[in-house]
């Protein structure tokens, strides 16, 4: 039986090597649900008679405001995000609440026999699945008023075992909870680092800033086709609604613009105002005629989602959103702007003062997309011809089209 003397002297080693095991898995970064399997694993190899555990963890994320992994033996680890305000009810009737309500480290509860003790849900649910003992934990990774805003890890241990978990097993358990907390601390900090550089600045720019390349004037140029979008009447809508109204309006604005460019693979580098800098890299991965084809796309998507929204607000006798967008094909510096203190990753260059003025001409012709002929090459289309334009700053006349009514 495991827990008996013999057992638990067996244990001790496997222990120790798998508390050294996480140590070393958190210095190289590993990712969690490596780390997290491999202990769940080991601790049952090493005689722990653990049949499931779960943890859940705070990240610092625009979508999500935690994130779980529930391992179960002989299955594949489950991945689950909670997005800000998802799954609330559920949440608060957990026992997992309720330790975090009562700032509890441990709870423990026997899920059959004279000694069960099935005060939630979640527990007789577990009970019916077979399971016969129940070890919620928490370490906290600060002090907080607050628990329920603290960070750290909350978790529980769980066993089908008849009788349950030993003595043994809790202490070599609770053991195991403090360097696996480490490791997750160590693995959620620089998952956090990589959340807030991508939602500020983009996954292509967080990279590179993570990479080293963080002090103003660190760039490269790079071939990408230039996305710049601007909202309509954008002062009239301010000024006509409070503040509170507006911003959710131009919310609304971005996720069809800026919404349409990220699920066609481009990548958002600023909001300016209530304008959209993007671009759709020409590397490896795309080439010139493949990320037109995306940037067209999510063109296309912009104006399908602007359609939905637009119906929504006519129905509500509101304003209905229109925009400007400007595309063009070019090298560009992509790099660190800024004074030494304070710095930007954005692109620079001709190429992104092109599409800039390009957008601003879809105010006087009238159109919602125009793209310079070097764009229009890319792509087989019947382009309609919009003349040739000097823009400012441009020392020649370009050459602009308009997409056809049906792309």
């Amino acid at each position: 039986m495991v827990g008996d003397t013999s057992e638990s002297d067996r244990a001790y080693p496997l222990i120790d090597s798998l508390a050294d095991w996480l140590v070393n898995q958190a210095l190289r970064d590993v990712p969690l649900r490596g780390i997290f399997e491999g202990t769940c694993k080991q601790l049952y190899a090493a005689g722990i008679p653990v049949a499931r555990c779960h943890i859940t963890y705070r990240v610092l994320h625009p979508l999500f405001q935690a994130q779980s992994l529930t391992w179960e033996r002989n299955k594949e680890v489950a991945n689950d995000n909670y997005l800000h305000g998802d799954n609330a009810e559920q949440w608060v009737k957990s026992p997992l609440h309720y330790m975090l309500l009562h700032n509890l480290t441990f709870l423990r509860r026997h899920l059959v026999g004279d000694s069960a003790m099935l005060d939630f849900d979640f527990l007789r649910n577990l009970r019916d699945r077979g399971y016969t003992d129940y070890l919620a934990f928490m370490v906290p990774f600060n002090e907080y008023d607050d628990m329920e805003r603290a960070n750290g890890i909350i978790g529980s241990w769980s066993t089908d075992r008849t009788g349950g978990f030993s003595n043994s097993d809790i202490h070599f358990l609770k053991r195991i909870e403090q360097r696996l907390a480490v490791a997750f601390k160590m693995n959620i900090q620089s998952q956090v680092t990589k959340n807030i550089l991508s939602a500020y600045l983009g996954p292509g720019a967080g990279e590179r800033v993570l990479s080293g390349q963080i002090k103003r004037g660190d760039g490269e140029a790079i071939h990408a086709v230039i996305w710049y979008s601007d909202m309509r009447n954008s002062t009239g809508l301010a000024e006509a609604m409070s503040s509170q109204a507006f911003l959710q309006v131009l919310n609304l604005y971005f996720e069809t613009t800026a919404g349409a460019v990220l699920e066609c693979g481009g990548e958002v580098l600023r909001f300016i105002g209530d304008a959209v800098l993007a671009i759709f890299p020409i590397g490896e991965i795309d080439d010139a005629n493949s990320a037109c084809e995306r940037a067209m796309k999510a063109a296309v998507m912009a104006q399908t989602k602007l359609a939905a929204v637009n119906e929504q607000r006519i129905s509500r006798a509101e304003e209905p959103l229109d925009f400007g967008l400007g595309l063009h094909i070019g090298e560009v510096l992509f790099g660190n702007i800024g004074v030494p203190q304070r710095v930007e990753f954005s692109v620079i260059g001709s190429a992104a003062n092109v599409v800039a003025r390009l957008e601003a001409l879809t105010k006087s012709l009238q159109c919602r997309i125009l793209v310079t002929e070097h764009f229009a090459k890319q792509l087989r289309l019947d382009w309609v011809d919009a003349g040739r334009h000097a823009l400012r700053g441009v020392g020649r006349k370009i050459a602009i089209y308009a997409p056809p009514v049906k792309v």
